[in-house]
């Protein structure tokens, strides 16, 4: 074999990209044929040789190239290992995906050249600890994660993880992790996804309107996931009045001054700001940036209406 060294860059980006929260056989393909295809000089390669080559091949590929990326590599397997059962914990996977797993990247020397503290990069560094669940809740990184919250946008996505941290329930800490699935026929297949490749439980969030979709689920819904559908509207109905004249005061103060009744419209929170956004020239309403705006605006559990309130203590407890 001939091939080039990976450059620091392409070795952090590596080994952050296999410590996501990913179905092992997409994140371990796509990260050991990016170093042969990039890296590999001799044989050459290419995309279909790779897609009719077996998983062990693509692998010993990939770590020989990493491994000699490494002026001196470390011959010690306990990270890899504490790796792949953490995988196979979390994910089902097929003998082929568990030969991927089982490999002899040199992750210790990797670490080495991690400056700044990736989340899932500095758990693991701890992966080895038998408290690693003790560590998590101090450093709150996340790993290892031990349930999923579907949920339709990315205002559920940025301001659940807020609300619940309000509540005195940490997501990170409790190694919950959220998925925003982009609407709720998205959220139906993502659940098929999920419901075939992970062994972790389920939470999935749907809007009010979404009856139809919540039906699809039950379907297939696994014993260990649960369903909530929320009882008014949309994610953004769920917000305080009075949270969001607070935001919206203090993030247009120099534009806008509102009172709750500038909300009581009859129509949803989301089509009330857009048309007051418009009606006083204020940039398009969009759900993320007002959701961050809403995220810097949350004090304390006063600023967490009751159904949000029951949402945490569902995610807590199922």
């Amino acid at each position: 074999m001939k091939y080039k060294k990976l450059t620091k860059q392409q070795i952090l980006i590596s080994i952050d990209r296999l410590t996501r929260f990913k179905p092992a056989e997409e994140k371990y393909l796509r990260v050991f044929k990016d170093i042969v295809l990039s890296n590999l000089i001799e044989p050459k390669l290419k995309k279909t040789d790779l897609e009719n080559m077996e998983y062990s091949q693509i692998r010993d590929y990939a770590v020989e190239i990493f491994n000699n990326s490494f002026d001196e590599t470390v011959n010690n397997f306990s990270i890899n290992k504490k790796l792949s059962e953490y995988e196979n914990r979390v994910f089902y996977n097929s003998d082929d995906v568990q030969a991927l797993l089982d490999n002899k990247l040199d992750y210790i020397s990797a670490l080495k050249l991690a400056e700044e503290n990736i989340p899932n990069l500095e758990w693991l560094r701890n992966i080895t600890k038998d408290n690693v669940k003790e560590v998590r809740k101090k450093e709150k990184f996340l790993f290892p994660v031990e349930k999923v919250v579907i949920a339709e946008g990315i205002t559920e996505e940025i301001l659940l993880p807020v609300f619940a941290d309000i509540l005195g329930y940490n997501f990170n800490e409790n190694g919950v992790k959220i998925l925003a699935a982009g609407g709720k026929n998205q959220v139906v297949k993502l659940y098929y996804k999920l419901y075939h490749d992970l062994k972790l439980p389920i939470f999935v969030l749907l809007d009010k309107d979404a009856e139809s979709n919540e039906e699809l689920i039950n379907t297939r819904l696994r014993k260990q996931d649960e369903v909530y559908l929320l009882h008014s509207g949309e994610f953004e109905d769920l917000l305080p009045k009075k949270l969001i004249v607070k935001t919206v005061n203090n993030e247009f103060k120099n534009f806008i001054s509102i009172t709750e009744a500038d909300l009581d419209t009859g129509m949803s929170t989301v089509k009330t700001l857009e048309e007051l956004f418009r009606d006083k020239c204020l940039h398009e309403f969009k759900k993320a940036d007002f959701a961050n705006r809403i995220k810097g605006q949350i004090r304390s559990i006063n600023d967490v209406s009751e159904e949000l309130k029951k949402i945490v203590e569902e995610i807590k407890r199922f």
